[in-house]
């Protein structure tokens, strides 16, 4: 089992930043895909950005260029984090970090990104 623990989301004015970190513990050997995800209300999840384990990304076409996606192994440990530069009134949701290892997947608990003046 991989645990997932998220944090970094709040309150941020518009077009200020924020910056979300993911940790991987447990069962990390054959994470592949780890992606973050986000839910507005009433709306439906969706793909924000996702980086593979040699490192390659790839972004929804709303964040590109003011989100940037990576990670860090360390040990027993893997970190993800989504750097939000630029934030729009479109943005605010919570944020769900995600894991693919081999054929299963882990969700975060989610993270609440407000974005307001």
């Amino acid at each position: 089992q991989v645990q997932l623990v998220e944090s970094g989301g709040g309150l941020v004015q518009p077009v200020g930043s924020l910056r979300l970190s993911c940790a991987a513990s447990g069962s990390i050997f054959g994470i592949r895909t780890m992606g973050w995800y986000r839910q507005a209300p009433g709306k439906q999840r969706e793909l924000v950005a996702t980086i593979t384990s040699g490192g390659n990304t790839n972004y929804a076409d709303s964040v590109k260029g003011r989100f940037t996606i990576s990670r860090d192994n360390a040990g027993n440990t893997v970190t993800m984090y989504l750097q939000m530069n630029s934030l729009k009134p479109e943005d605010p949701a919570v944020y769900y970090c995600n894991v693919l290892r081999f054929t299963s997947t882990s969700w975060g608990q989610g993270t609440q990104v407000t974005v307001s003046s």
